[in-house]
This record gives C-alpha cells, sequence and structure tokens, in this order.
C-alpha cells in the first residue's frame, strides 16, 4: 500500500498525492508559506491551527486557490504579491 497525502489544487479541491505538500496554509486566513514557518509552528504548537490547515504541492497551486504568501516565511513572494495587489491585479 502506498502513503498518499491530501494536496489542495489549483482549484481549490483537494486531491490524493503521492507527494507530500512542500507548502502548508490555512483555510480560514487563506495564507500560505513553508512548512517550517515559525509563526505557522507556534499556532500548530497550541492545537489552534490544525484543524484548518492544508497543504499545496507548490506556490502556483496556493495561487490559483486563493492564498496569498506568508510575510515571515517568504518575503521576497509576499512583497510580489503586495505589489501585485497594490496594482489592482484582482489575481494578486
Amino acid at each position: 500500500m502506498t502513503r498518499t497525502w491530501t494536496l489542495i489544487g489549483a482549484d481549490g479541491r483537494p486531491y490524493e498525492s503521492r507527494t507530500p505538500g512542500t507548502l502548508g496554509g490555512h483555510r480560514r486566513s487563506r495564507i500560505y508559506g513553508r512548512l517550517d514557518c515559525p509563526g505557522a509552528l507556534r499556532w500548530i504548537a497550541r492545537g489552534h491551527y490544525v484543524p484548518h490547515r492544508v497543504f499545496f504541492a507548490d506556490e502556483v497551486a496556493a495561487r490559483a486557490a486563493g492564498f496569498r504568501p506568508c510575510a515571515v516565511c517568504l518575503p521576497d513572494a509576499y512583497r510580489c504579491w503586495r505589489a501585485s495587489v497594490q496594482d489592482g491585479d484582482p489575481a494578486g
């Protein structure tokens, strides 16, 4: 039996993958980041973050699903996202 992981696709729907996700996100805040993000790890340790945690294969899928990059662990991606939002790009 091969292990699978549930990831969120670009369409925002879960799917089974044989490869674990490289990024984690939060359903409510719509933010994604690295799996070792200090902010996310603090919330996970408190038990508050876990029920709303989602995983993505890559940044393209996370952005397409409507999530934004974390300012803490992905500062360059966050700056690009922020600039695109300020320029009026509805996709962010």
